[in-house]
């Protein structure tokens, strides 16, 4: 248990970039779980899976225009074109009637995945145009007498609307056997939210098809009736870094990003929903690529600046106040605060750190320790993590909660005069919830809810 637990506390430094030579001396200075992550054997190492006639892993995303279009791809076997069927729906089964069939872009292509060097599949994408606001449509993708079962959803409002969104931190290790519960029982809790944000890894190796399908598989059709909308992590990306070549085949995301930076098309990205501002952060690029910051810098101000929203959501993988004792994302928050203070971005969501953290800072440049205090002024900041993986928790003077080895979700109901935003555990217990609200200045309040006011 002793050797195996010594590895695993190996990986888990040099994943923080620690040298080989510091590595005992870290182990030395810190005590990490006895199970600081999974097990070592990782879906990677089973044979991989082959892309089938029938269509498979089908997800919508949003585009920029969420009111009147809906971004949907899937895969099939290779050789294959793919169409897509939409009409607005009906009570009844005679909306087929009217479906008007459009055509895919299909991508055949052939990578180099971890578990075959030569994988195949043909990966398709389309954009449902022309939709109507705040109204429920059904689709189908498929070609041939390969078809998807008819599934649904619904379009955006044209105007600002009380809305709910979910929340996920890290997924990334045992997908399927163990993170998916935290995945399925927020939708249990929300059903009905109109979109999910996922703030990056939600696999472990990047390049691994099979980890791929387990993040599939966990949400199932689920992901083909709600908008996912992911940002990526580290373990999205392969050494360079450079964002593997799946991510944007199996997402069609919004093209709103720092206009002619190519390396971060879909994954610097922001859209309006219904009063709500949301933005992407490339979190690894802005970490390790000096030019790809300068751009999101760049453009991240001029997206503030002109934000005719209530509400600003800013999400990325690295926290800009680590929760980990061993981390510190200096870059990102140097770069990134004076932005969030300037314009004063509501709520910051972030992963990683596998841990639970919420709280208020204010304004001015801080080193990772935060505020000596807690606050109900400011940017709110939240680290989160849906997987099993866990790290330990730094002593947090600025958080109001924190929460070690718990694996949570959260949800957050968007009005004009307040966002309410909870987090549960993975079996669906209420671990914190705050309300925020403005006033005519526009500065946000945090305030925690208690007892009643959480619905214990």
């Amino acid at each position: 248990m002793m050797f195996v637990r010594t590895l695993m506390l190996g990986a888990a430094v040099a994943a923080l970039g620690v040298s080989t030579g510091a590595q005992a001396q870290a182990l030395a200075q810190t005590q990490r779980p006895d199970r600081p992550e999974p097990a070592p054997v990782q879906a990677s190492e089973r044979p991989i899976a082959p892309a089938t006639v029938q269509p498979e892993r089908i997800i919508l995303n949003l585009t920029a225009d969420p009111a009147h279009q809906m971004a949907v791809t899937w895969r099939t076997a290779p050789g294959l074109d793919g169409q897509v069927e939409f009409a607005e729906a009906q009570d009844g089964p005679d909306f087929i009637a009217s479906a008007v069939r459009v055509a895919a872009t299909t991508d055949d292509a052939v990578l180099a995945v971890r578990e075959a060097a030569d994988f195949r599949a043909a990966y398709h994408s389309a954009v449902m145009k022309g939709l109507k606001p705040a109204t429920v449509y059904v689709y189908r993708v498929g070609s041939g007498e390969a078809w998807s079962e008819w599934l649904q959803f619904r379009t955006a409002a044209a105007t600002p609307e009380p809305f709910t969104f979910l929340y996920f931190g890290d997924m990334q290790n045992n997908i399927l056997s163990e993170a998916s519960r935290t995945l399925r029982m927020g939708f249990r809790k929300a059903g009905d939210a109109a979109f999910v944000i996922h703030a990056g890894d939600l696999i472990n190796r990047h390049d691994s098809d099979n980890e791929w399908g387990e993040w599939f598989a966990s949400g199932g059709f689920l992901y083909a009736q709600t908008p996912q909308m992911p940002t990526p992590g580290n373990h999205e990306y392969g050494r360079g870094p450079i964002l593997n070549p799946q991510w944007r085949r199996q997402f069609t995301l919004p093209e709103t990003g720092p206009a002619g930076a190519e390396r971060l098309k879909e994954t610097a990205w922001t859209v309006d929903y219904q009063g709500l501002r949301l933005i992407s952060i490339d979190a690894p690029l802005f970490h390790g690529d000096e030019a790809m910051r300068a751009e999101m810098v760049r453009w991240l101000d001029q997206v503030l600046a002109d934000n005719p929203n209530r509400w600003t959501v800013l999400f990325l993988h690295f926290p800009l106040f680590s929760i980990d004792p061993d981390r510190d994302n200096s870059r990102v928050r140097d770069a990134l605060k004076p932005l969030i203070d300037k314009y004063g971005v509501d709520l910051v969501l972030q992963a990683h750190d596998h841990g639970y953290a919420r709280g208020a800072i204010g304004e001015g440049a801080m080193t990772n320790a935060g505020p000596g205090h807690r606050s109900d002024q400011g940017s709110t900041y939240v680290v989160s993590v849906a997987g099993p993986k866990m790290y330990p928790m730094a002593d947090l003077t600025w958080a109001d909660r924190t929460a070690a080895r718990t694996q949570t979700f959260q949800t957050l109901y968007v009005s004009q005069d307040a966002v309410v935003y909870r987090a549960f555990t993975a079996t669906g217990r209420e671990l914190d919830a705050f309300r925020l609200t403005k006033g005519e200045e526009g500065v946000a309040r945090m305030e925690t809810l208690e007892g009643e006011e959480r619905g214990n």
